[in-house]
């Protein structure tokens, strides 16, 4: 991988570089890689920042055993080198390309990292350092598109549910959770995605919507991705990016049939990568527009805090197992396409969370959330959560001592839904459940604007 990478950077034209970068390592000490290519003298972050062109971020292989996607990235950078055919591209956008995020799991062919956590769902804990630095590369790098490359099994629960095998060469997935902005779900669905399911229809590559089988043995429903915001293509939408999920059939095949399904990743990825410079400047635009509507609504509103698909029924192609026939079946089906709110709360003007809530201060810094600590002691008129016997959390209002050394999270900023999503406790993936803040007395909803004097935000 390493070798490959090195064999194509510094291979561009025309002002364009092609770099490589180490942007963390892996928890058994692999060098988790980036390449990064643009038109200009430099691929770093503010030479980048400040071109005025979208940057787009490809990641493969978080999970080890899924080889295709890691392959597919690799021929993608040869097409952004010299003579390539994705080269001219680098006129409208920036390209950043990690094409194995899970060094470890590919070695052994494992789904998972090395301590077990599934890296694909650790993108807003940030447990692990494979996410810690996806989630820095994004921060300094700021995509206005993100494009997470999958496998999934053409058998397994598949084969259990309908002895059948999956039909399509690839499943899509637009971002899909709570909070959203509606303007970077469009973006994501109508710029990306729906050209992207002519371009592999061009090519004679099926494509569906994504979807999982039920954990339930003898539940025959079917489920778009996951709405959680702990998914790499779902944090970066609350970062405001056109992110969308691709996944090719094979993840259970090992390298059986292989270059079917790299051709069809690799297809997905040019469609993504030309219309992210055809819509180049419309991404700018709602960058632009989304991070101020969304610091606007700061003590305003409302804001989700849980929401569920939407039950439907829909037909879907597979094959016969035992004889190969195309058979059309009627399922079940949760859409993630149409969210239904579950449980909101009025929009508060920012969360306070106590001082010893240090480690939950590194990763929401670390996500690209601002954090201010506060300077002086002083008081806020809050929302305090107040766990129940029988699950849940009643607030209560009252002013608040804000000792110096605690801190404040302002919901006015670009990244506030990514903020509501960390910090309201009521789901399995917020950060009191995981425990990186301690008790429910150590955070609290701030309704009125505080008067406080804040220390500078660390870098």
């Amino acid at each position: 991988m390493e070798s490959w990478l090195q064999s194509v950077s510094g291979k561009a034209a025309n002002g364009q570089r092609l770099d490589v970068a180490t942007i963390g390592t892996s928890q058994r000490g692999q060098p988790l890689l980036a390449l990064l290519a643009a038109q200009g003298q430099s691929t770093q972050a503010t030479s980048l920042n400040n071109n005025g062109k979208p940057t787009v971020l490809l990641v493969g292989q978080q999970h080890g055993d899924e080889p295709a996607s890691a392959e597919a990235l690799l021929a993608i950078t040869r097409e952004l080198g010299q003579g390539g055919l994705l080269s001219p591209l680098l006129q409208q956008i920036n390209v950043i390309i990690v094409p194995r995020a899970n060094p470890d799991g590919a070695q052994t062919a494992s789904t998972l990292t090395a301590d077990g956590t599934d890296l694909a769902h650790d993108h807003l804990t940030l447990s692990t350092p494979e996410a810690q630095a996806l989630a820095k590369l994004a921060r300094n790098y700021r995509p206005a598109v993100v494009i997470d490359l999958q496998e999934f099994a053409a058998g397994g629960s598949f084969l259990q549910r309908f002895e059948a095998v999956q039909r399509y060469d690839t499943l899509l997935q637009p971002a899909a959770t709570a909070n959203g902005h509606e303007f970077v779900n469009k973006a994501a669905r109508e710029w990306i995605t729906d050209p992207m399911r002519n371009a592999l229809s061009q090519s004679e590559i099926s494509s569906d919507w994504y979807y999982e089988t039920s954990t339930q043995a003898n539940d025959k429903t079917l489920s778009m991705a996951s709405i959680a915001p702990n998914s790499l293509s779902n944090a970066s939408s609350l970062k405001n990016a056109a992110s969308v999920l691709v996944s090719s059939r094979g993840s259970d095949l090992g390298r059986l049939h292989i270059q079917r399904r790299v051709h069809s990743l690799v297809t997905a990825v040019n469609s993504a990568l030309r219309s992210a410079a055809a819509k180049a400047k419309n991404l700018n635009q709602v960058e632009s527009f989304v991070a101020r509507d969304i610091a606007s609504q700061a003590c305003r509103g409302t804001v989700v805090v849980q929401a569920q698909k939407t039950p439907e029924q829909r037909n879907i192609s597979m094959f016969q197992a035992n004889s190969g026939q195309e058979l059309q079946a009627r399922v079940d089906w949760n859409s993630s396409l149409t969210l239904k709110s579950s449980q909101t709360r009025p929009r508060p003007c920012g969360y306070w969370i106590s001082g010893e809530s240090s480690q939950a201060v590194e990763r929401l810094r670390m996500l690209g959330i601002q954090v201010a600590q506060i300077a002086e002691p002083g008081q806020m008129l809050a929302d305090s959560y107040q766990s129940q016997q029988t699950g849940g959390f009643v607030l209560t209002r009252g002013s608040i001592d804000t000792p110096a050394g605690s801190y404040y999270i302002s919901l006015n900023q670009a990244k506030a839904n990514l903020a509501v999503a960390a910090l309201e406790p009521d789901t399995q993936y917020n950060y009191l459940y995981k425990h990186l803040i301690t008790m429910p007395s150590d955070i609290a909803r701030v309704v009125t604007a505080p008067s406080v004097v804040f220390e500078e935000e660390a870098e």
